[in-house]
């Protein structure tokens, strides 16, 4: 039996598996890593291609045409809220011309909203939250012809009757799953991925699943919950990636807070230092992560923090349910300038607690703070998440149609406009802060010493500045 994992085409360079899925002003462009973890799953009992039509930049008739020459039994598509209307398109051009094959969705939004999706066109099922099993058990049920009521996790029609089946239990074992970076190696270009602040090329893995805060924006999949790989098997990872994929300069550990157990982490960099492990890496992290780990994680060849501040204000910070504070922000910039740590810092403009003046506030203290890198996005909000029923209950969203979440580039839209705070001046103040924090000399000057004294810093900057500093100076409109 025959199964076709698809990343669909949409826009050029378009992250549907980013958190805020969106096409990047700076260029990052995200590996489809759920999609290729559930591929490595697959493969161990049936045929599997792994197709990212956005890398290959694929029309939607050449990958209908793919489809067709393929011939799978199952075909499954990664999803995102902006490009729904899209992928169930493409979806059902599949089903039109494989009317033999289960197709099936996969993703935060058909997650949050199964009914409405499968009901959008010719899709036979969807699956919600942790998918991995959920298409493995779809597909022995499919090649056994078995009835799919019993399958944890999946919603279906049937006889034109949408069926709901129980949810699934949450993989208690990560180190069953494959190395992803494997998958990468066996179905993907490693070179067409790209992320901003990392040196290229880079691979993505997860070295758990989940995250223990609950913050109202975050379209995480797995909040609330925290699941973590063996120490071991993650060094085996990084192995594996040193031996087989020499060509790798960075890896991106996206686990929602990489530091969220202070003693797995520790002891997971101290093996890395004690295995020989050579590779720089970067994560993502939280403001709370103290000096002690900070430090491990340095001596292990961190070289990055991807790090949420999102706003100086304890009322913003506390209408999100951040769970952190101003003086854990310095705190942690203190350290990380200690120990020559990077970090890119994320600010959100438009949180439930903002007004205009701590708007102002959080553009000036990301000057001060002056990470290595820094992104300012309005709040996005999106199905599933306590911030898309607050805007939808409030009648703040200007739009449900989820085509809306985007520009005609694919870039970042804003859906959100409230009576002193519009979407029109939210997206203002962004494109502000972004020419503020970006343009100071005090950013420039020591930005050019380091591409000048460091070759592979260099082509990372100048590969995301070209598309960068178009937008900077232009807007998102």
């Amino acid at each position: 039996m025959k199964i076709l994992l698809l990343n669909p085409p949409f826009f050029k360079r378009y992250s549907r598996q980013s958190r805020s899925p969106c096409v990047t002003k700076g260029g990052t462009f995200y590996y489809p890593y759920f999609l290729a973890y559930a591929t490595g799953v697959l493969e161990k009992e049936f045929k599997v291609k792994l197709i990212d039509a956005v890398a290959r930049n694929w029309s939607i008739n050449a990958t209908v045409e793919f489809a067709k020459s393929f011939n799978p039994a199952l075909v499954v598509l990664d999803t995102s809220t902006p490009s729904i209307y899209s992928d169930v398109e493409i979806a059902s051009k599949i089903k039109e011309a494989l009317p033999d094959a289960h197709v099936n969705l996969v993703g935060t939004h058909p997650t949050a909203l199964p009914g409405e999706t499968l009901n959008l066109g010719k899709i036979d099922s969807v699956c919600r939250g942790e998918f991995d099993y959920t298409v493995r058990d779809l597909a022995f049920a499919l090649r056994d012809n078995k009835s799919l009521v019993r399958i944890d996790g999946l919603s279906f029609k049937e006889n034109g009757r949408v069926y709901h089946n129980g949810p699934r239990e949450l993989i208690k074992n990560l180190d069953e799953l494959p190395f992803v970076s494997e998958v990468y190696k066996t179905h993907l270009n490693i070179k067409d991925y790209f992320y901003a602040s990392l040196l290229h090329p880079q691979v993505t893995i997860l070295t758990a699943r989940g995250c223990p805060y609950n913050c109202s924006f975050c379209n995480s999949p797995f909040k609330n919950s925290y699941r973590a790989r063996s120490i071991k098997n993650v060094v085996k990872e990084f192995e594996y990636i040193q031996s087989e994929l020499p060509e790798v300069k960075e890896v991106m550990i996206e686990d929602e807070t990489f530091a969220a157990n202070k003693k797995r982490t520790i002891e997971l960099c101290n093996l890395m230092v004690k295995q020989g492990i050579k590779l720089a890496w970067s994560c993502n992290a939280r403001v709370n992560t103290n000096y002690e780990t900070l430090k491990a994680m340095r001596s292990a060849g961190c070289r990055l923090l991807c790090v949420g501040f999102e706003s100086p204000t304890q009322v913003a910070l506390d209408s999100v349910n951040k769970k952190t504070t101003k003086q854990q922000q310095l705190e942690f910039m203190e350290n990380t300038r200690k120990l020559g740590l990077l970090v890119n810092g994320c600010f959100i403009l438009g949180l439930t607690g903002d007004t205009k003046e701590t708007i102002a506030e959080t553009i000036e203290f990301a000057k001060e703070l002056n990470p290595y890198t820094a992104q300012f996005y309005p709040l996005m909000v999106y199905p599933g998440t306590e911030a898309y029923e607050w805007a939808r209950n409030n009648r703040y969203l200007i739009t449900e149609d989820y085509s809306k979440w985007l520009t005609r580039e694919g870039l970042h839209s804003c859906v959100l406009s409230r009576p002193e705070l519009t979407n029109e001046q939210l997206v203002a103040l962004c494109d502000e802060a972004r020419r503020q924090f970006y343009l100071r000399p005090s950013y420039l000057l020591p930005m050019l010493r380091r591409m000048l004294t460091n070759p592979f810093e260099a082509k990372r900057v100048l590969k995301s500045s070209r598309t960068f500093f178009k937008h900077l100076f232009r807007g998102t409109k």
